[in-house]
């Protein structure tokens, strides 16, 4: 289980403007959209796909001047499928890319997920939430997409979505995200609303190599040799070889043996589908993320994440002057769910209360992870409006009664 405690960003020089050829460590006055685009910048990104919608639109806006400035690539496409098949398409000749869209270009998006998931293609895949279904509230912000992410896409699979609830945390988070895609030659979703995303907050941006990046692992199979794309090594992780170069291979979204040829030998199969599912799912507590505030003489348990973590962290704050034993678990990973650190955030406490702005996503999950289910509670907006401290106060009355 990974988590972060809240804390001041580093110090940082003054504000300057970008030096062609000189990357130094910045402080920003940004929006989280643009803290996006810095993290993966930050990250490697040298291919963008995407097609405008709102509210993501500056994330393209960003790569089109910036990626061409560094000798990279961006490209708009006419439709959202057409994007993530594109980077996908990038990443197998050994780009790092990324695509962003918002919930009506997430749903066209799901066929590809789909492909990218039995591929085992690493991209990035941002989704700057709104109000839903179909066009619903594009300019306003909403946390619907979060199951939508874990079951969009058909059949059998697991995946890997991060959050964030500060601009600082959302341009560590996309590094983040790419780090892992590398890692675990999987789609990563970073998730987030439209609050966060046109927020402007001050961003400390690192210097080169202050964060750790994951490269692509590319096989050492020399050319010449038989090279099997889908043989995993002791650790699972997969070597790549750009496609295109010295390897030829086959990719599929069939079902497929390690060299990727189409198979319906059950074994096959069933060896697969187990593989896509275990090197993520086995590793939930590796990949679980959180930040936490008072849990550890905690009464009550507030567990939020995104935007709405914002709020639920100055009611922690307030409650504390007034002496009420209130602690925060604000998720930074949705998917694999960490039901292991929900379960340990609430195992002291007598109540819980999920703060999201969705109809409880988020709420019937951890409502399954934890040991009395009758004692979560939801404070939650589908509104369109941010949800204040009010909200949340209004539910933990009700909780405070209940334990007179």
């Amino acid at each position: 289980m990974s988590t972060t405690q809240e804390k001041k960003a580093p110090d940082a020089a003054a504000p300057e403007e970008i030096q062609s050829g000189k990357d130094e460590r910045r402080t920003l006055f940004i929006h989280g959209n643009e803290a996006c685009a810095e993290g993966a910048l930050y990250a490697g990104v040298s291919f963008y796909a995407g097609y405008p919608i709102t509210p993501s639109s500056e994330i393209a806006e960003i790569m089109s001047r910036r990626l061409p400035q560094r000798g990279d690539r961006f490209i708009q496409m006419e439709d959202e499928i057409a994007s993530l098949c594109a980077i996908i398409g990038a990443s197998l000749t050994g780009s790092k890319a990324m695509t962003a869209t918002s919930g009506p270009g997430f749903s066209l998006m799901q066929e590809a997920l789909g492909y990218a998931i039995m591929a085992e293609i690493p991209v990035v895949i941002v989704d700057v939430m709104r109000g839903g279904p179909s066009t619903g509230l594009p300019t306003q912000g909403s946390q619907g997409d979060v199951n939508q992410v874990r079951w969009g896409t058909h059949g059998d699979h697991s995946i890997i979505a991060l959050t964030a609830s500060t601009n600082q945390t959302l341009f560590e988070t996309t590094v983040r995200a790419f780090n892992l895609a590398e890692t675990y030659r999987t789609p990563v979703v970073v998730l987030y609303d439209e609050m966060l995303g046109h927020m402007r907050e001050r961003v400390v941006i690192p210097e080169p190599e202050e964060l750790p990046l994951v490269d692509r692992l590319r096989t050492n199979v020399p050319e010449g040799v038989d090279y099997h794309p889908y043989l995993t090594r002791d650790d699972g992780r997969l070597p790549m070889s750009d496609f295109g170069g010295v390897h030829r291979y086959n990719v599929t979204g069939l079902y497929h043996d390690m060299w990727g040829f189409p198979s319906t030998n059950p074994q096959t199969v069933d060896d697969l589908a187990h593989h896509l599912h275990d090197k993520i799912e086995l590793r939930a507590d590796e990949l679980a993320f959180a930040r936490e505030f008072h849990l550890e003489d905690a009464e009550i348990v507030v567990i939020s994440y995104g935007s709405p973590a914002r709020t639920a962290r100055q009611v922690v704050h307030q409650a504390r002057i007034n002496g009420q034993r209130l602690g925060l678990l604000e998720l930074q990973t949705l998917w694999p769910f960490p039901a292991r650190m929900v379960r340990d955030a609430c195992r002291n406490a007598r109540a819980t209360i999920v703060v999201e702005m969705n109809m409880g996503q988020m709420y019937y999950h951890i409502r399954n992870a934890v040991e009395n289910p009758r004692s979560v509670f939801l404070s939650n907006r589908i509104d369109g409006r941010f949800i204040s401290p009010k909200d949340i106060r209004r539910v933990l009355r009700i909780v405070e009664g209940q334990g007179e």
